[in-house]
């Protein structure tokens, strides 16, 4: 599958700019590839300040030095390159984007644990994150994200392990250190990210019901306050370990992910 283009001048479609997604954009943009992204009109980030989605609210947003930009415009594209950010667009299929931008590579990033659409006929190179796709029958390849010894690995044949339900171990608890609330509602956060919670704490409340902490730690990433919540959703996460600089670098699990899928681009345009 050799590509007439350096390998650096192959163009990258990501779907989705939530904080998986944009490990894998941080590391792409940082071996500099030509990288857009795209996402729905309201995205539902948690971990904000590592979420390249936070810029369809604000504009913009900075992770760990790489800026990305939303534009309106798909004619925008290249003159986001030339300032040496990445741009984002709201188009949530994505297939406007794909179709102007006829990318090298399309990652399908959006983690929603099933295919929503994507096909290997999208782009010569197809990535698929977690569980849902088929290496070989839907997309090229497939990247690991469950956490443990495999994560992060390139799948030529076959599909991610299955979603089991139960978030990774952080600092020895799972789905204790996650928010959800029990109500539908208003989202009003009562912390900020990177503030010291102890169990019991009210982190947030979705109209007058409380969304409590039951782990003590630092709060490692938040919904953004006056979003319409649905019952059981997940709002917030704390971070057992309590160190305050976790709550604003990319994750140990989106670093593997993002170096998987440089993996899977070089292992298919340099065969």
């Amino acid at each position: 599958m050799k590509s007439e283009k350096k390998i650096s001048e192959l163009l990258v479609l990501i779907r989705g700019a939530g904080e998986m997604a944009s490990g894998v954009a941080h590391r792409l943009h940082q071996s500099h590839f030509k990288l857009c992204m795209t996402e729905v009109s309201h995205p539902l980030a948690v971990r904000r300040e590592v979420s390249f989605c936070e810029a369809v609210y604000e504009g913009e947003k900075e992770v760990e030095g790489a800026q990305a930009k939303l534009i309106s415009r798909h004619d925008e594209i290249e003159s986001i390159w030339k300032k040496g950010h990445i741009p984002i667009l709201i188009d949530p299929e994505a297939n406007k984007t794909r179709d102007f931008l006829k990318p090298d590579v399309l990652i399908d990033a959006i983690m929603a644990k099933k295919n929503l659409g994507t096909h290997m006929e999208d782009a010569p190179l197809v990535i698929g994150l977690g569980p849902g796709f088929n290496a070989r029958k839907d997309v090229h390849i497939v990247i690991e994200t469950n956490r443990g010894h495999h994560l992060g690995k390139m799948i030529l044949n076959g599909e991610a392990e299955p979603d089991t339900g139960i978030p990774g171990e952080v600092g020895g608890y799972t789905v204790e250190r996650l928010l959800r609330t029990m109500k539908k509602g208003i989202f009003r956060p009562q912390k900020s990210i990177g503030d010291k919670v102890t169990k019991g704490s009210v982190v947030a409340v979705v109209d007058d019901y409380p969304v409590i902490a039951e782990v003590s730690g630092v709060v490692r990433g938040l919904l953004r306050e006056g979003i319409e919540v649905e019952k059981g959703i997940k709002v917030g996460d704390i971070d057992p370990r309590g160190k305050k600089e976790f709550c604003f670098t990319i994750s140990d699990k989106a670093r593997s992910i993002g170096g998987g899928v440089l993996e899977a681009i070089l292992y298919w345009f340099n065969r």
